[in-house]
């Protein structure tokens, strides 16, 4: 897949090493229910703030804004920090999930 939005792509990494690139979080989120049977090894996100910066998904604090559009419309947006998360929600209105608290959110 081509990545065309630098500031929300996800990417996933298996125990075997295969990769799977996402062009928005939610997609990467919604592929990994399909997956259930597959180990992952790595979760990246980039973040909202550095874009084209892959993070570790695991420590990322998730913002959902309708103030900032998504490519796949879940209107989500991931951090490295939890302070540059508290300040985007700051700006633009929202909530904010942690890696766990986030996979329960997107449908």
């Amino acid at each position: 897949m081509t990545i065309v939005d630098k500031q929300h792509a996800a990417e996933i990494v298996t125990a075997k090493g295969k990769v799977f690139k996402y062009d928005a979080i939610e997609c990467m989120l919604n592929d990994l229910k399909l997956k259930k049977d597959i180990k992952i090894a790595l979760y990246f996100v980039n973040d909202y703030s550095n874009p084209g910066a892959l993070r570790n998904a695991e420590t990322a604090t998730f913002l959902i804004s309708k103030g900032i559009k998504s490519p796949m419309g879940a209107f989500l947006s991931a951090f490295e920090s939890n302070e540059e998360a508290q300040k985007a929600m700051q700006i633009n209105g929202g909530k904010l999930y942690n890696w766990k608290e986030i996979q329960t959110q997107i449908d």
